[in-house]
Formats: C-alpha cells, structure tokens, sequence
C-alpha cells in the first residue's frame, strides 16, 4: 500500500507545478465576466468520483465573486456518442441543478469533441478558459493536439485535470494542455481538496488573469500561501 505521507506531498508538489504554470501564462485582465467551459468524461468509469465532481464545482463560483464573477458552460459526454453542452449559467445553484441531471453511461471518450466545441464557442465569444476532467483517452491523438494548438492560437487554454493514473492519457493531457497553453495536473479520487485548489486556481485565473490569481492566493488557505511562496 503506497505511504499516505508520500501520496500527500506528491498532491502539493501537483498542485505547485499547476499553479506556477497557470501564473506564467498572460495576464488576460479583469474586466467583464470571464467564460469558462467545465468539461466532464461522464462515461462509465467516472461514476465512483461523479458526486464528488458535483460537490466541488461550487469553487468555481466561489472563488470569484469578487472579481465580476464567470459564466460557466457544462459540457460532457457519455454513452453511443451522447454529447452536450448547457448553457452559460452564472450562479453555482444553476450550475448544480444542470449536474444533477446527469448520470454516467459507459462508452468510449468523446475529447475530440470537447476541444471542437470549445474551438467554435472561442470563435464566437472568448472563452477564457476550458476545465477538462477525466481518466484515460480512447481517441487519435494527432487530432486532438491539433485542435488543442487551435485554442492555443486563439490564446483560450485547456487545463486537463486526470484522475486515476493512465500512462497513455497522462501523455495525451499533457500535450493538449501544453499545445493549448494551459496547464496539466492529476489528482485522484482520495484527494478532493487537491481538486477543489485547482479548480479554485482555473476560476481566479479565467476571472481574472495572473495577478487576480496571486491575489487570491495571497488570502486563501495555509497551503496555497505556501505553494505561492514556493513559487516567488
């Protein structure tokens, strides 16, 4: 059985690199209502964390009240190629509300799909930023890294959050979050509060770019004062 104690400092030493990624992007100002798109694998293998995801989503809303506040799109999908996208909601209860109606069914990956999606919303309306979580990628991986280098062009980031500890996708969320100008980092299901930081970090980030996220690190929790400290 892995050691409890190195499992948590392999979490902070995620959560570090995650955010010394996200604070080196571009400051994209804080002006106006950030969009953001919250992508979900809501396929089979999601389900034991799915609630979990639900719960913690709230810290998207949460994190920045205070920073005009982001519209967020759910977008997931599940099943014989079933994909959705809702549309964007700004309070956490509309957010929730759209997540209980969904349940997970099992089929194959639908990536490719989530990046088309973001690519044509970005197009039409910046978005500032795509949040993906997911556990493992069952597609092409040229195509996916091709679009993922379109968002990068269209400075709109992809952060991938992965569960679980698949070699092949920790590959490939690697390249679409580096390709998009994002960021990558994994988390697992004993974990939540390591998800619920990153999530945090997306939010004042999309809100607010790089100095509404030192901002916010600079009041949140011991840990976060902490990482950030690393990273001066």
């Amino acid at each position: 059985m892995p050691d409890k104690k190195l499992r948590t400092r392999s979490d902070k030493q995620s959560i570090d690199r995650f955010i010394n990624e996200v604070r080196t992007l571009p400051n994209r100002g804080g002006s106006g209502q950030g969009r953001l798109i919250f992508a979900l694998d809501a396929t089979g293998s999601r389900e034991p964390t799915w609630d979990q995801a639900c719960h913690l989503q709230s810290e998207l809303f949460v994190a920045t009240r205070d920073l005009g506040g982001l519209a967020i799109q759910l977008c997931y999908y599940r099943g014989y190629g079933e994909f959705k996208a809702t549309q964007f909601v700004s309070e956490t209860g509309q957010l929730l509300n759209l997540m209980n109606g969904v349940s997970c069914l099992g089929g194959r990956t639908q990536i490719s799909r989530v990046l088309a999606h973001a690519l044509k919303e970005t197009r039409t309306k910046t978005v500032k930023a795509v949040v993906f979580i997911g556990d493992c990628c069952e597609e092409p991986v040229d195509e996916l890294c091709h679009t993922a280098g379109e968002l990068g062009m269209l400075r709109t980031p992809v952060f991938m959050f992965h569960e679980g500890a698949d070699a092949h996708a920790r590959a490939v969320f690697q390249q679409i979050s580096k390709l998009s100008g994002g960021a990558y980092a994994p988390f697992d299901r004993n974990s939540p509060q390591a998800l619920k930081d990153l999530l945090a970090a997306v939010a004042v980030y999309a809100s607010g770019g790089a100095k509404a996220l030192q901002d916010f690190s600079s009041r949140s929790s011991a840990e976060v004062k902490r990482l950030t400290q690393q990273i001066r």
